[in-house]
This record gives C-alpha cells, sequence and structure tokens, in this order.
C-alpha cells in the first residue's frame, strides 16, 4: 500500500512542484511566457493595422518559430556540451536584446512589418536556443518518477499564459498601443534571468574531453536517425504541427474577419485555446494509463480537425471559443505526449540534441504551416483554408498504418561507467581509426535468433557512435560469427563504449548469451593506422609517446566490449 501511495504521489502533476529549484525555475518561467504571448498578440495584431495581407500576419508566427528549427539541433549540442544553465542565461538574454530594441524601435515610431519581423526572429532566435537547455535539465531538477509530470508542469506553464497573457494582451494592445506589449515582455523576462542565476545546479563533469560543436552536432543527428521510436515520433509531430498550426497561424484573421472584433476578441480567442490547453495538460496521466499513444493520438488528430471545421464555420465569438478550448487541449495532449516520448527515450548525453530535434519538428511544423496557410487563405479565403486543415487533421491518423508511436515506458537511464579495455600501445586521443572485433560461437539452430538480436545491437553500436558494423559468418565453420565495427578515433570508441543505456547493455548481454563454450566471446581492438597519418614518414617521431590518455580504473558494470 506504501509503494501504491508513493507512486500516485509521483504520478499526480503537482508533485515535481515539492522541489525548490525546479518550483523556482517553473514560476519564473511562467512570467516569462505570459510576456512572450503579450508579445504575441502586440506583434500580430500590430502587422494588421500595418498591412492587410493574410500572408505577412502569419509571417509573424513564422518568424517567431523558424528559429527553432533553424538552431535547434545546434542548439542541444551546446546544451550537452557545456553547462545548461549558463546556456540559459545567454540565450535569455538574447531574447531580451531583442525584445528591448523592438520596444525602442516602436516607442520611436520607426517600426516596419520588415523591422518587426527581424526583431521577432531575434526573439526567437534566443527562445530557441533557450529551450533545448531548460527542458533537458527538468531532469536535473527533479526527480526520474515524477519527470512526466514535470513536462506536464511546463506545458501547463506555458498554457497558463496562453489562457490569461492574450487576453491580457489584447487589453494592453487596446488600451496602451503595441509598444507598451513589447516593453511587458522584456520586463518579464528578469525573474527568469535571476532566478537562473541564483540556481546552484550539481554538475558532473565527464572525464573524456567536451566534443566539438560540429561532431556533437553529428552524433545527435545519428543517434536520431539510428533510433526507429525517436525517428516516428519526430515524423508524427511535424506532420501535427504543420496541419494544427493554421489555428495559431490564422487566428487573428479569425478574429478581424469571421468575428468582425478587434484586439481584445483576438485575445480572448487566444486565451480560450490556451485555457483548454491547460485542460489537456492536466489530464495527461490519465489519458496515459487509459490510451496506448497510437490511440491517444488518434483521438486528438479527430478533435483537432473537428474543432478547427467549427473555427471556420462559426461567427458567433462563443462558439468560436467554445470549439478553441477543444483544440487548445487536444494540441497540448498530443505534443505532450510527443515530448514525455522523446524525453523518455534519449539517454542523458543526448538529452538536448534530442528535445531539440522535437523542438525542430513541431517548430518547423508550424512555421512551414503558417507560411503554407497564410498563402492558401489569401488565394480562397479564412473559412476554406481553415476547412482544408480540418480535412487534413482528419485523414491524418492513417499515418499510424505506416508510423505507429511507440509504446512509452520508463526513462531509459544511463549505464554505470565501464572501466577502459587494457591495452599495450601508447595511445592518444586522436589515434585511429579504431576496429573493433567481437567473435561469438552460436549454436547453429540459434543462428536466425541471434542475427535478428544482432540488428538491434548494429543500431545501438551506431546511434552511440559506431560505423561501419557488419556481422560475418565463417563458411568453415558456421557456428563462428564476428562482428565487425569501427570507431574515428581512441577517444570516440572511450566515449561509444559509456553511452550505452541500461536496455542497451541488457541487449548486448542478450547477444552474448548466444555464444558456446566455457570461454567468453572474444574481442580485438586494432588500432588502423598505428603511426597516425597515413602519409607518415619514417623519421616522424611517435607523438603517443608523450601524449596518452589516462585509463580509468575498473567500474563496476564493465563489459568486454
Amino acid at each position: 500500500m506504501t509503494e501504491q501511495r508513493k507512486r500516485f504521489a509521483a504520478d499526480g502533476v503537482t508533485a515535481p512542484l515539492r522541489h525548490s529549484a525546479f518550483r523556482r525555475i517553473w514560476l519564473a518561467s511562467l512570467l516569462s511566457n505570459l510576456g512572450l504571448l503579450i508579445q504575441g498578440v502586440g506583434a500580430a495584431w500590430a502587422m494588421t493595422q500595418m498591412t492587410s495581407s493574410a500572408d505577412k500576419v502569419a509571417l509573424v508566427q513564422t518568424a517567431l518559430m523558424l528559429p527553432v528549427m533553424l538552431i535547434s539541433m545546434p542548439a542541444g549540442a551546446i546544451a550537452d556540451m557545456y553547462d545548461r544553465r549558463i546556456v540559459a542565461l545567454v540565450s535569455l538574454a538574447i531574447a531580451l536584446s531583442g525584445a528591448t530594441a523592438l520596444t525602442v524601435l516602436a516607442w520611436l515610431g520607426l517600426i516596419t512589418p520588415s523591422t518587426l519581423l527581424a526583431f521577432c526572429f531575434v526573439v526567437g532566435s534566443g527562445m530557441a536556443l533557450f529551450g533545448p537547455a531548460w527542458q533537458s535539465s527538468v531532469s536535473e531538477q527533479v526527480p526520474a518518477e515524477t519527470l512526466p509530470s514535470a513536462v506536464a508542469l511546463n506545458g501547463i506553464s506555458y498554457n497558463i499564459a496562453r489562457s490569461f497573457g492574450p487576453a491580457i494582451g489584447g487589453i494592453v494592445v487596446a488600451t496602451a498601443g503595441a509598444v507598451a506589449a513589447f516593453a511587458s515582455n522584456a520586463v518579464l523576462y528578469i525573474p527568469l534571468l535571476v532566478v537562473l542565476f541564483l540556481w546552484r545546479r550539481t554538475h558532473e563533469p565527464s572525464r573524456l574531453p567536451r566534443e566539438r560543436l560540429n561532431r556533437a552536432i553529428v552524433s545527435g543527428v545519428r543517434y536520431i536517425a539510428n533510433s526507429p521510436s525517436i525517428r516516428i515520433v519526430l515524423a508524427r509531430t511535424l506532420v501535427m504541427g504543420t496541419l494544427g498550426g493554421s489555428v495559431s497561424a490564422l487566428m487573428p484573421l479569425v478574429a478581424r474577419d469571421l468575428l468582425h472584433g478587434g484586439a481584445q476578441t483576438y485575445g480572448i480567442m487566444l486565451g480560450a485555446f490556451g485555457m483548454g490547453a491547460v485542460i489537456g495538460a492536466l489530464n495527461i496521466a490519465e489519458v496515459r494509463k487509459r490510451m496506448s499513444g497510437e490511440s491517444a493520438i488518434r483521438a486528438c488528430a479527430l478533435s483537432m480537425g473537428g474543432a478547427i471545421a467549427a473555427v471556420a464555420l462559426s461567427r458567433e465569438p462563443v462558439l468560436t471559443a467554445a470549439a478553441l478550448v477543444i483544440a487548445g487541449a487536444v494540441w497540448m495532449l498530443a505534443v505532450a505526449l510527443f515530448n514525455i516520448g522523446v524525453q523518455l527515450s534519449a539517454p542523458r548525453w543526448v538529452a538536448g540534441r534530442s528535445l531539440a530535434a522535437f523542438q525542430a519538428s513541431i517548430a518547423g511544423g508550424i512555421a512551414i504551416g503558417s507560411w503554407g496557410w497564410g498563402h492558401l487563405t489569401d488565394a480562397v479565403g479564412v473559412e476554406t483554408a481553415l476547412l482544408v486543415s480540418a480535412a487534413l487533421m482528419f485523414a491524418s491518423p492513417l499515418l499510424g498504418l505506416w508510423l505507429r508511436m511507440p509504446r512509452i515506458g520508463a526513462r531509459n537511464e544511463d549505464a554505470e561507467v565501464l572501466a577502459d579495455p587494457e591495452v599495450q600501445l601508447l595511445l592518444t586521443a586522436r589515434s585511429g581509426p579504431l576496429v573493433v572485433e567481437i567473435e561469438y560461437r552460436v549454436a547453429q539452430e540459434n543462428a536466425r535468433p541471434f542475427h535478428t538480436v544482432m540488428q538491434q545491437v548494429q543500431l545501438s553500436r551506431q546511434r552511440n557512435g559506431a560505423y561501419g558494423w557488419s556481422i560475418a559468418r565463417d563458411i568453415a565453420d558456421p557456428e563462428l560469427w564476428t562482428e565487425r565495427y569501427h570507431c574515428p578515433t581512441w577517444l570516440d570508441y572511450l566515449r561509444q563504449r559509456n553511452r550505452s543505456t541500461q536496455s542497451e547493455r541488457a541487449l548486448h548481454q542478450e547477444a552474448i548469451a548466444f555464444h558456446l563454450g566455457p570461454d567468453p566471446v572474444r574481442i580485438r581492438r586494432m588500432l588502423e593506422r598505428p603511426f597516425g597519418s597515413v602519409r607518415w614518414k619514417d623519421e616522424s617521431p611517435d607523438r603517443a609517446a608523450r601524449e596518452v590518455l589516462p585509463v580509468a580504473s575498473a567500474a563496476a558494470g564493465s563489459s568486454s566490449t
């Protein structure tokens, strides 16, 4: 009974707020989100006053979201490479600079559609850099069992702001103009900057040197490319963002052209969407208990399609607001389920890059969709564009026939650090390429099951840094199998060994369990270029004698590979 109570407490959506670091950052981020939404209302409405083009109105949303798609992967790599607290502070400073410059220009009356879009892009760039550092640091602020609730709470933070921010923004714009909306955003960044500055993050530095930025980006892309579950989640996220982005992109035009309202009506409509999103976030745990990931996403897509159609056909603010509450709830549920799926699938060393890819998918979908919906609206009108979006959303669950959502379980925890293998040859960090060969002796009746397991081992090796992987069977001795793969350098090999998660280590042990005989599997680690460059000369000194990587002491859970 005690264990059940603990599990219920961990599942409760408010459980992460018991941890002071998370609570302070969450409250400050709520204010920051409030400011960002107020600025969004001011920017969108200012654009409607400067131009009648639906294309340019929709481009405000694109300018805020496009940076997430363009720089999210470098931002994720930076979040994994450096202190995430420092990265978050620098990114917020960039966003604050953009918001301050926009305020000053608007106050001086120098704002134009182009400058408005440019400074929205600067603010969006700061938040794009901030996102992966902030989201990947959540797991450092709360225990693993409360992580899904913490993810939901972060979504609630944004959507509480979305419930009240647009309405407040509409009032601010109506009474004091867009300048006041831009200034509000700049001021509300300050509490989050202060809280992050005072946060004393526990940082466990790696004993291995930091990756370079370009290599870190490649490592992140390689991990995602070899992770089928993450690839599926990202593809479904991109589709949901592209189709569902019509609501936020065309909301100013819904308020102006369909409801014949002003800035306050626009704010109230966005507030209804945000209120629905809060309702959706509060029910994430219940949805996860009652429905599989695929069933939940299908239900969200069908409900979203119906809500978008209702927005297109309604001419009454009350009915439109009710439809937006439903749209907000199912949108939040879908995005949170995608987010949780990525967070629980990615190990800590690549968490920032995986979340950056998720952000790029959702933001890229919204940015591309906003541009497309704006062009379509110019051609056929707001109502028809929204009806097209609704029809495509109704059809989107068919993707589940090919891209079925993976089962979301517990977090894939990092495994214990392995001891470095014994070496007799002096090695530098740059020594390589390294070739690893592992020999298994497998009973012939187990050949096919062993080969099936090794296909999963291949993905595991490749996503953690190996390349050129192969598995071969000896034609003279059918029981003898040889696994072979490369790592670019000795340092890359040490990283590759220690990036495996607990589930990957269990998979490797499953492969080793097929091995016959009293002797362990045989491993060879060979240096392909023992004297460095292929252009070495006889008189070139062996630099390994002067620069040797330290060998770690033995660690629990040591493995032969």
